[in-house]
């Protein structure tokens, strides 16, 4: 399988590592406008793995460029009948994704839509714990830290925008940076006040969970961060972040008991959006995802193998068990 990489920033890089490191993939093909960058990844992946190349001959493409340009080589790719795997994480981006459900369908491929961290990750550990209940009501999503430069940007934004949360039936807007909540991630994280942000989540939750009544989803941020989110940035942001989490609460019934589920996971977030980038993408060109169509991963996934799969590559997810 001939796997495309489309953008060579700290997650493409990440996730053409994983790439070559699977049985399943004879060649990765790094697709960059900076050829310098894309090379540079070439030669820490060596040439008989990996050359400098664009998307077109391709069993399936891995978008990990800027999110604004994501839906447009999306639909060229789709056209094509080659399957699609994006780490977008904006609401805008992550709409007009979806409307490419139809194209999809009908090239009988997947778009998987927010394969990162969080999105992503995060999805996949809400129907691990959803598969357990009979019911879920409410979903709720939390991350801290940030990738390379893009996702730094676009943290930035999504605390200057306007929050998107599902609750009853109906989608309900709120502004950024408000929300103040204290949420608990995986050590050495632990604790950090997360706010509402301009996050994708609730589009691809939604779906998953039918007759679920709340899904909200909260940012890690300071008060600089909050302070200075509707400036433009002062500083260029680091090539990469440090460790970051995300903590994903599931309420719901078994029975006629009400359950709470708390999972989580802790790493450098571009590692872990490769890492998951890459395990779709391999699913995807083997044809191993639920259905054909644009999703998240909530849907398109079976939960446990994706995470033993993961937990292989040494992305591994926690599970909150109470304390005395």
């Amino acid at each position: 399988m001939r796997v495309g990489v489309v953008g060579a920033g700290a997650v493409g890089a990440r996730a053409a590592r994983q790439l070559v490191s699977s049985t399943a993939v004879a060649r990765v093909l790094i697709d960059d406008e900076d050829e310098g960058r894309a090379a540079a990844v070439v030669a820490s992946l060596g040439d008989d793995q990996a050359s400098v190349s664009d998307s077109r001959d391709v069993d399936v493409a891995v978008l990990t460029l800027p999110g604004w340009e994501h839906a447009v080589r999306a639909r060229e790719l789709l056209e094509r009948g080659v399957p699609v795997v994006s780490v977008a994480d904006g609401i805008d981006d992550v709409r007009a994704l979806l409307e490419l459900d139809g194209l999809a369908r009908e090239r009988e491929v997947s778009l998987v839509i927010g394969a990162g961290f969080s999105p992503g990750l995060t999805c996949v550990l809400a129907a691990h714990a959803a598969a357990s209940l009979d019911q879920v009501d409410e979903v709720h999503i939390a991350k801290v830290g940030t990738g390379g430069p893009s996702c730094a940007q676009a943290h930035h934004r999504a605390l200057a925008g306007e929050a998107l949360d599902w609750r009853d039936g109906a989608w309900v807007t709120r502004r950024a940076g408000s929300g103040r909540e204290l949420c608990w991630f995986p050590d050495p994280v632990g604790g950090a006040d997360c706010y509402r942000a301009a996050l994708p989540d609730a589009l691809l939750l939604e779906p998953a969970f039918p007759g679920v009544e709340r899904i909200t989803a909260r940012l890690g941020a300071n008060r600089r961060d909050r302070i200075t989110a509707r400036l433009p940035m002062l500083r260029p942001p680091h090539p990469e972040g440090g460790p970051g989490g995300i903590r994903v609460e599931v309420r719901g019934r078994r029975g006629t008991a009400r359950v709470v589920q708390v999972l989580g996971a802790m790493d450098r977030p571009a590692v872990a959006a490769g890492t998951v980038s890459a395990v779709a993408a391999v699913q995807a060109g083997l044809r191993e995802l639920r259905r054909p169509g644009a999703g998240g991963l909530a849907e398109l996934v079976d939960p446990l193998p994706f995470l033993s799969d993961l937990a292989q590559r040494g992305v591994k997810a926690a599970v909150f068990e109470g304390a005395a």
